[in-house]
């Protein structure tokens, strides 16, 4: 099964792709540069940073040759040379390697490059939910090649999107509902949300582009057998039961199910992952653990990743990137009604 991302690469996506070492196995741009976000414009979406994400089978070769090409899109670590970039984007953070505040084709443009094979660990297992979060959203996917394992990887993460965000959920809701709770899943825990980031993001990226999710997602739903999906009416029913629930906790990527029963289970009593699993099906609260587990995830990664892009970044770009970053979050604020305004 094809991933059914947005195939319009558009005219300017690919020049920008042709300025790169073409050995890339995935890669596709997101973000309000992208996609329209509420309350902003086209002439602001021109204005907006384009973000990009490169997977490469073979990262010391890409950065060597890209070294070559672009050196100047690097911080002063290309001194240390292509090996030991490759060992940072490794070995740090979530597995990416950033480039940002990057001159292209009258644009600028941040872009991440990873593994493929650390891509599909994080897609299969939420490793660090870095990048897979990125991909619960709609994305302008530019390269997909003939990958089977990365294919598969790719639709598995929209599937644990998916149920995560059902253990979530009340029984009964609405198609936004359930988008906007697959948006959220990769700001849980995020440091940056509560410094640096708007806090209506998630809003802002669902309002509109509820086509887009749809397109993502309508064909995981109809063939899911834990949810009625009544997609003329909008609305959803999912199976709360125990029963239900075990089932959705069972299909779980493996690092999230690990983190929920470490936040269960007692140290020293080391029961059975099943077992765990089985009494949090049952807990009122079993909605609420999911979400902590997740949380944990995406803080830990947001946290080691943004150090290290201090130093992909360089000093003057990362206080460049983040003052805009906390002009967007004042805008943002402003933006919202008073409560005086709102009674």
């Amino acid at each position: 099964m094809t991933l059914p991302a947005l195939h319009n690469t558009g005219v300017l996506y690919r020049r920008i792709l042709s300025q790169f070492p073409q050995d890339i196995s995935l890669a596709f741009a997101y973000g309000s540069g992208v996609f329209k976000q509420h309350g902003t414009n086209q002439g602001q979406m021109d204005k907006n940073m384009l973000d990009f994400v490169f997977a490469v089978d073979d990262p010391v070769t890409w950065h060597t040759m890209n070294l070559l090409q672009n050196r100047k899109h690097y911080s002063i670590l290309k001194l240390l040379g292509p090996t030991m970039i490759s060992s940072i984007q490794n070995e740090h953070g979530a597995s990416v390697y950033y480039n940002t505040l990057v001159p292209v084709e009258e644009r600028i443009i941040k872009y991440g490059v990873i593994s493929t094979d650390s891509l599909i660990d994080d897609l299969m297992h939420w490793k660090t939910m870095y990048v897979a979060g990125r991909l619960h959203k709609p994305v302008k996917m530019m390269v997909q090649n003939e990958n089977g394992k990365l294919r598969a990887a790719l639709v598995a993460n929209l599937k644990s999107a998916v149920i995560a965000s059902f253990l979530m959920l009340p029984e009964s809701f609405t198609e936004e509902d359930l988008f906007l709770q697959i948006a959220g899943l990769s700001y849980a825990g995020d440091f940056r949300m509560v410094i640096g980031e708007d806090k209506s993001k998630v809003t802002n990226i669902v309002k509109d582009n509820i086509q887009h999710f749809r397109i993502l997602y309508s064909n995981i739903l109809r063939d899911c057998p834990q949810v009625v999906y009544k997609p003329q009416q909008g609305k959803l029913e999912v199976d709360k039961s125990p029963e239900g629930q075990f089932i959705q906790l069972m299909a779980l990527p493996r690092t999230l199910q690990q983190r929920i029963t470490k936040l269960v289970d007692p140290p020293g009593k080391n029961r059975d992952v099943e077992e765990i699993l089985l009494q949090i099906a049952q807990d009122p609260d079993c909605g609420a653990v999911v979400q902590q587990g997740i949380s944990s995830i995406v803080k830990y990664s947001s946290i080691t990743q943004s150090i290290k892009g201090i130093a992909t970044a360089g000093m003057w770009k990362t206080v460049s990137y983040s003052s805009k970053k906390l002009m967007k979050m004042w805008k943002g604020w402003r933006r919202k009604p008073s409560v005086s305004q709102m009674s």
